[in-house]
């Protein structure tokens, strides 16, 4: 195995390559990424911001616009191809933005839409896309499309929410549980009926089979694309609709998985994954290709894994892409669970183009669920490795660059309604959403005032400004590699072959025509041994001081076949 250079291995502490117009090299290659075969987000590095958790620059303890546009250039030096915005809309924030009032305007806690205008601005100057959620399942109460459904059975949007008579009873019509605890329907003494809601009492549910409200929705989508964004984050897609039926969920077996909620008892066999789903995404998907290079990716939360995120993205008419929760809830990383994970996901027609997270504002930071606490700066960088060299897009969560951890929030300081609803058997969602640590000063330089979340004194030791001129930090690793996958069209775009998975150690090929790019992953503590078949190859990257038979505890290696 020879280095990249007569100076040894590749230096991670400096960008890697110089980056030709299309943020490629392309020596002898016939395809083109970014070519309409190979779109911008095939392949595409996004880094998802927390817009409450980023920057605060109104002093008020809660993250803004301005904040986030303060920050592009830091972001733009990650090497990254797009930023995804968490809802910034108009909300009581019950849920914290995931409950709209007002799909086409900004919340004043964030900013003004001028400030997000300016945002959009700055960051396609520094050839960043942006994606932005939408969410189509269900709003606030306090929407007026709401408001005006609940007062009447015969108002012209009466039909526009999941309503339903009671049983003889009185009690709900089914038994549908709500993934934020107790049951799926909440009575309303106006309309004398039902209502529908899949997570918060607040967030009734949208009646998606209503063509009207389809029509809405894509309003909304289209005023976003008019203003000029890149694409969308579809939030909760399996939950769009319901049997309407309102046939009873079959219970779950008790050994099918953690039973910590009512919801976790049933098969939602009824209440998600409606086979009308993917005809309203052709709808949408034929409306974002009137618009040049437009990205949607589906959040999809399945039961039956795979086989429902596939029909979500099958073919050309649905969705660009969509990420499971293979590993974002995975109790461990192991290099069994990816090679299996990947095996769904071969290089093959109409397979679809996967996207993966190993954690976002919902998920446990992942170095706080996979690793020990000593081993966590090693087992950060290796995970910014194994990220890029997964065949889809990547997403990364802001702060993973850093190797945040799970911030610890006490009962009496949680904001996310789910975690005091279960509390203490689920693990709080604020732990990953705590403020983005900048600098030593107070409050990690992310406000002037007491975050709306407490910063950890651990997460504050990885601040931006205390890694910025260490070349062996995670966050310069996590540079070089986002780097490398840009360099190299077969980390972007190419195939997986020779997948294997022995004890800790993983092995793959990418494979992009004529380039091969070999990369080996130790996801363990103690060194393993391994053999390195031909004095062909060239290295290119390496994480963790592997040797040229060794690779240490959380390591890595990349290199070039020339065969």
């Amino acid at each position: 195995m020879k280095p990249h250079s007569d100076a040894g291995p590749a230096d991670l502490s400096a960008p890697l390559v110089e980056l030709g117009e299309h943020g490629f090299e392309l020596p002898g290659l016939t395809r083109t990424p970014g070519s309409e075969e190979y779109p911008w987000w095939r392949g595409a590095t996004i880094y998802q911001i927390y817009p409450r958790s980023f920057q605060d620059t109104s002093g008020n303890g809660v993250g803004d616009l301005k904040g986030i546009t303060s920050r592009l250039d830091y972001i733009a030096s990650l090497n990254v191809d797009a930023i995804w915005l968490s809802p910034f809309y108009r909300s009581p924030m019950k849920d914290f933005g995931y409950d709209v009032c007002d799909y086409c305007d900004v919340d004043p806690m964030f900013g003004t839409m001028a400030d997000f205008d300016e945002l959009l601005e700055q960051a396609h100057a520094l050839d960043l896309k942006v994606l932005v959620d939408q969410v189509y399942s269900h709003t606030s109460d306090q929407h007026e499309w709401f408001e005006e459904s609940r007062s009447s059975r015969t108002n012209p949007k009466a039909d526009w929410y999941v309503w339903a008579d009671a049983s003889a009873d009185g009690t709900p019509p089914n038994n549908w549980q709500s993934m934020f605890g107790g049951p799926a329907w909440k009575w309303d003494p106006v309309r004398m009926q039902y209502y529908m809601h899949n997570f918060l009492v607040c967030q009734p549910q949208l009646n998606l089979h209503n063509p009207e409200v389809q029509d809405a929705l894509l309003g909304v989508a289209r005023f976003w694309l008019d203003r000029g964004v890149d694409g969308f984050r579809m939030d909760a897609l399996n939950f769009a609709m319901h049997d309407q039926k309102l046939r009873n969920n079959p219970p779950a077996a008790l050994f099918d998985k953690n039973m910590v909620r009512p919801f976790d008892f049933q098969h939602h066999t009824y209440s998600q994954y409606h086979r009308d789903t993917p005809k309203f995404l052709e709808k949408l998907r034929q409306l974002t290709d009137q618009y040049d290079g437009v990205f949607t990716l589906a959040e999809v939360c399945a039961d039956d894994g795979n086989v429902a995120i596939k029909r979500f993205i099958k073919g050309t008419t649905r969705m660009n892409s969509a990420y499971g929760f293979d590993f974002l809830y995975s109790p461990e990383l192991t290099p069994h669970l990816v090679a299996e994970v990947m095996s769904h996901w071969p290089d093959e027609k109409d397979m679809g183009w996967p996207s993966w997270a190993f954690e976002n504002h919902d998920a446990p930071r992942a170095v706080s669920r996979w690793c020990e606490e000593r081993h966590r700066d090693a087992f950060a960088k290796v995970l910014n490795a194994l990220l890029i060299a997964l065949r889809g897009s990547v997403i990364v969560y802001q702060g993973e660059e850093l190797g945040l951890e799970q911030d610890f929030i006490p009962f009496h300081l949680l904001k996310d309604p789910e975690a005091i609803n279960n509390w203490p058997r689920t693990l709080s969602r604020d732990g990953a959403r705590t403020p983005m640590p900048w600098d030593e000063s107070a409050h990690g330089g992310f406000s002037e005032a007491e975050p709306w979340l407490p910063l950890g004194e651990a997460n504050a030791a990885r601040a931006v400004s205390l890694q910025e001129g260490d070349p062996a930090s995670t966050l310069n690793y996590a540079r070089a590699m986002f780097a490398l996958r840009k360099r190299y069209p077969a980390l972007r775009l190419g195939a997986i072959e020779n997948c294997q998975a022995e004890g800790n150690l993983l092995v793959l090929d990418r494979v992009y025509e004529a380039q091969r790019i070999r990369c080996l992953f130790n996801l363990g503590p103690d060194a393993v041994p391994f053999s390195d078949t031909s004095e062909d190859t060239v290295l290119i990257a390496g994480v963790g001081s592997p040797t040229a038979d060794t690779l240490p505890g959380y390591s890595a290696l990349f290199w070039e076949c020339n065969w």
